[in-house]
């Protein structure tokens, strides 16, 4: 072979080498950004990195409930404990009623609202619980002081699954909802080692959010979870003045005042 060939064939290879490079560098320098602002399904698969699934010790478990005055009617921005109010919640096959009750329980020694819950698959009840709340009138934060459960299959009442109370088996308040949401705020719900460990973080509170009831702005946006399994996550949205607008699929079709029997 000639000296003029082989000098042809090494300029073709090196170009070959050079091209290849940058086309791996462009494709890099393109990988496309997120923005803050996502819907929440849209950062599941980002918070389900080992860096997000073990916040930590920096979950707030513990409350100054003493220098609350504890009420058992109130609102904050983001949840109303009213007897009456109301919020039905639809999606897919499944269907969620929340409505304050015109009763109270004492529980730990806190005269608390009872919320009642009942969720339908198919037009059918799978699931009633009996939540029990108080409003500390000074920071407007609700707290959760547990909930009676009826899981049912068949139409058959068949366990209690995921009952609780403050007071019992070493189970305390947690914090449902703050008065002044921040985001980046992280808290336990409920507190009931081995049974009930659910917590919330704020990951937004200025977004938009359109159900089929409405159109809502300045939502907040939670990220909850359990201590239990740290793998499990799920996203909920509220609206101010009203309250829980969306829960995973299900979405806000109705809200007010309603008739108590």
């Amino acid at each position: 072979m000639s000296i003029c060939y082989r000098l042809i064939i090494i300029v073709l290879i090196t170009t070959a080498f050079t091209m290849a490079g940058c086309a791996s560098s462009q494709t890099r320098v393109a990988e496309p950004l997120t923005e803050s602002g996502n819907s929440p399904s849209a950062q599941v698969e980002e918070e389900s990195s080992p860096a997000h699934s073990n916040p930590g010790p920096d979950w707030q478990e513990e409350f100054d409930l003493d220098s609350c005055t504890l009420s058992t009617e109130g609102r904050n921005d983001y949840f109303i404990l009213e007897p009456g109010f109301q919020l039905v919640l639809e999606g897919g096959n499944e269907k969620l009623a929340i409505t304050v009750l015109n009763e109270t329980i004492e529980v730990d020694g806190t005269l608390t609202r009872v919320v009642e819950e009942r969720e339908w698959r198919n037009d059918e009840i799978i699931e009633i619980s009996y939540n029990f709340f108080a409003f500390c009138e000074e920071s407007k934060d609700v707290f959760y002081y547990g909930e009676d459960v009826d899981m049912f299959s068949g139409g058959v009442l068949s366990s209690h699954s995921g009952a609780w109370r403050a007071g019992v088996d070493e189970a305390r308040a947690g914090l449902i909802m703050p008065g002044e949401p921040v985001v980046g705020m992280k808290y336990f719900q409920e507190i009931a080692p081995g049974v009930a460990m659910d917590r919330a973080e704020v990951i937004s509170i200025d977004d938009s959010f359109s159900t089929p009831a409405g159109e809502f702005t300045n939502v907040l946006i939670t990220r909850e979870g359990t201590a239990l399994n740290i793998l499990e996550k799920e996203f909920k949205t509220y609206a101010p003045g009203i309250g829980l607008i969306q829960d995973q699929n299900l979405l806000l079709v109705e809200y007010g005042l309603v008739e108590l029997e």
